[in-house]
């Protein structure tokens, strides 16, 4: 069930309709993909394995991550996946921010849309 959802909410690639499948995914460095993005990181991370920033959108914010590793980047995704939230995934870097931040980033950058596992349950307090 878990896998069906994560489907739908990927993202898709051009079909019988003649839709696109939106930019190539962008690749780079955490202040390439900032700048892709159009934000000004505010590096919170600067590690071996990862580098994160805060990035702003408007009044919204999100975390703009990049991976040392293909693998790094998949282990702390499904970790994080575990806390809910929207993931914009492209190569070695992710996007997490709040849905309609992260769908407007993949005009910028690509990748493709995944959610996390605890938005299906209302959260006391959770504005979102």
């Amino acid at each position: 069930m878990l896998m069906a959802g994560l489907v739908l909410v990927a993202g898709c690639s051009a079909g019988a309709d003649g839709g696109t499948a939106g930019p190539e995914t962008a690749t780079g460095s955490l202040e390439h993909l900032a700048a892709e993005a159009r934000c000004e990181p505010d590096l919170r991370t600067d590690a071996d394995e990862i580098r994160q920033a805060i990035c702003a959108d408007g009044e919204e914010t999100y975390v703009l991550a990049t991976f040392a590793t293909d693998r790094g980047q998949r282990e702390w995704i499904d970790t994080a996946k575990d806390y809910g939230g929207y993931y914009l995934v492209g190569r070695k870097w992710v996007a997490v921010g709040h849905r309609d931040v992260v769908a407007g980033l993949r005009d910028r950058l690509g990748g493709t849309l995944e959610e996390g596992t605890r938005h299906g349950t209302d959260h006391a307090g959770h504005q979102g």
